[in-house]
């Protein structure tokens, strides 16, 4: 995985969603992390010293993967400049079929009528004799 200035993830991100927009998707995680391992993260806790924890964000479209570390300070910049990237390339989601709510209703409200069956008469035999 490659790991990139901000500036250079994002246009790299466009391109991505660019050869996307036909077939294809585009996957971006973002995860809290410092960068170091258990092990380095432990031996500073002890010392009483400050980890600092950045965002490590990360793309993919099944071929090519990137990736970028974005710190406190800088990120209200990539978050503004990455909402741009999304919303410019919105257009090729596919519309939800909604069902119109006031079909919905009526189809509830009437119920199907369905005609009613007739009883058949019965003819009751007589216990009695015939004469």
């Amino acid at each position: 995985m490659v790991v990139l200035q901000t500036d250079r993830f994002l246009s790299e991100l466009t391109s991505m969603y660019e050869r996307s927009t036909e077939k294809g998707s585009v996957w971006v995680t973002m995860k809290r992390s410092s960068l170091k391992a258990k092990a380095q993260l432990q031996k500073l806790e002890k010392k009483g010293k400050e980890v600092e924890y950045r965002c490590l964000i990360r793309a993919s479209d099944g071929k090519k993967s990137i990736s970028t570390s974005v710190s406190l300070k800088e990120y209200a910049k990539f978050q503004a400049s990455y909402a741009t990237v999304l919303k410019a390339h919105m257009h090729a989601l596919k519309k939800r079929e909604r069902k119109d709510r006031k079909k919905v209703a009526d189809a509830e409200k009437v119920p199907e009528t369905a005609p009613k069956k007739q009883k058949k008469k019965s003819k009751k035999k007589s216990s009695g004799s015939k004469s």
